[in-house]
């Protein structure tokens, strides 16, 4: 590699559970500037997923695939095949060294998913910055497994052989809520205890970080890490309880079943209801079994239009079009306001009102279980609620306002910052790697 193109040849990556992203230098930037690749038209950010199509060819790089928004579109229109999402979870565990069947009589190893997920990303890189890449920062989470070292440790050399396996020869980790809160370390104006709140499709995860003007330049930044606590609520839950409220109640959720004289009216099973809620389960109530079995069910119904609605989202196979109107509405009121849900597509005519007080009745435990799980955070971290200086918002659920404001609440003299909702870490890990490799020999 020439000089020249060695000062451009590096990457950040931020490969997420939900999520993944990628800077680069920026060419066209003041030195030391990075930018965010553009992964897909008109998009910085790419769904961390795989399918496997059960048909096809293998070619140099293996079965034949798609990545990203062309997986999940694979995988809701019926293909026959396997969909693989939050391969970060694999990281630490028995399953990265094994097998599994991804149909077509193929068997892919989960760490070559994991390689191959990473070789598109470096891909993508390479093809905006014009020339190879051969060294990169990796975000990794302050544990990936909890309270368990040696688990943790197995974890990240496994990404690090992922990363080696497709190229990368210079190999560098920072922990994603120092990348996500590099953003507030460029305007503090003195040493600060940081909470950052990183609320994303499946996971909240807070932790406590020290920053300020002495400690930017310093690349080892693990005694800034304070503390760091998570729980395994987000955004996937708000939709599945936004659809439940506000949607599903139209097709039979918790109707109740005809009168009957001396009786008192039974509810709906509800079970096909939280499958239909439920984004990797939507597709398992289209299996002619299961539609035979709810078609047979039309007397349980006092009124038999939502049987008939659901029959249509079933035989139509629009639950996870239902569940796209669910994530649209929550968005829809996530600053406040009320919206009306379009079910034309079902029934002619058909509208649900979606506000954001239905939100706040909606989700309102799961906001106070993300809340309780940042004061534990700030409580780990030895400090008291009135001693954060900042709150660093970050992830895709932080613009729901609600969910914001309560966070909010219960650190009065903290300066609330809101950082890009799916870029802030991939942008920090991008302000890291100008700063090492820069620094390098």
């Amino acid at each position: 590699m020439s000089a020249s193109s060695r000062a451009t040849g590096f990457c950040a990556i931020d490969f997420g559970t939900s999520n993944s992203a990628i800077a680069i230098p920026d060419a066209n930037g003041d030195s030391g500037a990075m930018r965010l690749v553009e992964l897909e038209p008109g998009r910085l950010t790419m769904p961390t997923a795989v399918f496997y199509f059960a048909e096809g060819r293998h070619d140099a790089d293996g079965p034949p695939r798609a990545f990203g928004r062309a997986a999940l579109a694979a995988y809701v229109e019926g293909a026959d095949g396997r969909l693989m999402r939050s391969m970060k979870s694999i990281l630490g565990s028995a399953l990265i060294d094994q097998t599994t069947d991804v149909g077509g009589g193929r068997g892919v190893k989960y760490f070559d998913m994991l390689a191959g997920y990473l070789k598109r990303l470096k891909r993508q890189a390479e093809a905006s910055a014009g020339h190879a890449i051969d060294r990169v920062v990796l975000g990794r989470p302050v544990f990936f497994v909890d309270e368990e070292p040696a688990r943790d440790a197995a974890a990240q050399a496994s990404l690090e052989a992922a990363a080696r396996a497709v190229g990368f020869t210079d190999i560098h980790f920072q922990f994603e809520p120092i990348a996500a809160a590099f953003d507030y370390e460029r305007q503090a104006p003195r040493e600060q205890r940081v909470l950052v709140a990183d609320i994303g499709g499946g996971t909240s995860d807070f932790s406590v970080v020290r920053v300020g003007p002495e400690r930017m330049a310093r690349l080892d930044r693990r005694e800034d890490i304070l503390a760091s606590h998570g729980v395994h609520i987000a955004g996937t839950d708000f939709d599945r309880h936004v659809e439940l409220a506000a949607i599903l109640p139209e097709f039979g959720y918790r109707s109740l079943g005809p009168a009957k004289p001396g009786q008192t009216p039974r509810e709906v099973p509800s079970g096909v209801y939280f499958d239909l809620a439920t984004w990797h389960l939507i597709n398992t109530v289209y299996s002619p079994g299961r539609v035979a079995e709810l078609r047979g069910m039309r007397s349980f119904y006092g009124d038999t239009r939502h049987h008939d609605r659901l029959m249509t989202v079933l035989e139509d196979r629009m639950g996870h079009e239902l569940a796209g109107r669910a994530e649209d509405a929550k968005i829809a009121v996530a600053a406040g306001g009320e919206v009306s849900v379009d079910l034309g597509l079902i029934e002619p005519g058909l509208t649900v009102g979606f506000s954001a007080g239905g939100a706040q009745q909606a989700l309102g435990r799961d906001i106070e279980r993300i809340a309780e799980a940042g004061r534990e955070t700030v409580a780990l971290a030895g400090l008291r609620l009135d001693q954060i200086d900042a709150l660093y918002f970050t992830g895709g659920s932080t613009g729901l306002l609600p969910l914001a404001e309560r966070i909010a609440a219960d650190y009065p003299a903290a300066r609330r910052i809101q950082g890009d909702a799916f870029a802030s870490v991939a942008s920090g890990l991008g302000l890291h790697a100008a700063r090492l490799f820069k620094t390098a020999p």
